[in-house]
């Protein structure tokens, strides 16, 4: 079973709250583009994190506002950073490393850092369309030039979701992937 590939380079998902602390209380989430996902898009306002010992400019935000605050690095990222982050489903910040996301207006230090699991997003009738009821993982085959397998890739079931896969900036270079490329579904 195929599925499209989706790369996700590091970004910001924030509350109102907190976005009114780092752009002000006048501040407004524009739509720089749409995203794959129904009702999501990449925002025109982008911020910076901070560590101690690192600095990464120029995350994007993605909207909608979200019931927390989360920042979705690369492991390569952490590594800039000098901090540890989990890797973890979005929304799960057990265990997030802390990080200071700053904006024009202020600041925010928070226990919100993660890497994001390999997941595909899936409505609940195509997860029973294709087999994939009760099924929590799966694996992904890749081929392009320096193809592979991916070991646990969640299952993400979502009203209205589009069908694909979402691999992080990492994932999608040491396999030389392109965003928009297929893999293969095997459980």
């Amino acid at each position: 079973m195929k599925v499209t590939i989706g790369v996700s380079n590091h970004h910001v998902h924030l509350t109102e709250e907190d976005f009114k602390i780092l752009f002000g209380e006048d501040g407004k989430l524009e739509v720089f583009r749409e995203l794959t996902q129904p009702g999501q898009f990449a925002s025109n306002q982008k911020v910076d994190i901070e560590s101690p010992s690192g600095k990464i400019s120029g995350l994007r935000i993605l909207g909608p506002f979200r019931s927390y605050t989360q920042v979705e690095v690369s492991k390569t990222d952490t590594r800039l950073l000098k901090v540890d982050a989990p890797v973890r489903s979005s929304g799960d910040l057990e265990g997030a490393g802390e990080i200071t996301i700053v904006g024009p207006c202020g600041k925010i230090t928070k226990n919100a850092l993660i890497i994001a699991n390999r997941h595909i997003h899936i409505t609940k009738e195509q997860r029973e369309e294709f087999g994939l009821a009760g099924v929590s993982e799966v694996k992904l085959v890749v081929s392009t030039s320096k193809g592979g397998v991916f070991d646990h890739v969640q299952i993400k079931e979502a009203p209205n979701s589009y069908f694909e896969v979402h691999l992080d900036t990492d994932d999608a270079n040491g396999f030389l992937i392109q965003q928009g490329e297929e893999g293969e579904i095997q459980f």
